[in-house]
């Protein structure tokens, strides 16, 4: 890779782990039943996905702290 910096490296390995991370986790049974309780379409659009990934990280962390 010449001509990238090391945080253009980094940039896009971190792009690629979230893009896997987001697959396996929407894929999960828990993630789906999430989408059903909160009467959510399922989605395969990238930003959509994202958001609904996020919300159900950041919801399941909080249930989990309790």
């Amino acid at each position: 890779m010449a001509g990238t910096t090391i945080k253009e490296q980094q940039f896009s390995e971190n792009q690629a782990n979230w893009k896997h991370l987001r697959s396996a986790i929407a894929a999960s049974s828990g993630f789906n039943s999430w989408q059903l309780e909160n009467g959510i379409k399922q989605t395969e659009s990238g930003d959509d996905l994202d958001e609904q990934v996020r919300t159900y990280l950041r919801e399941t962390l909080e249930t989990l702290a309790y």
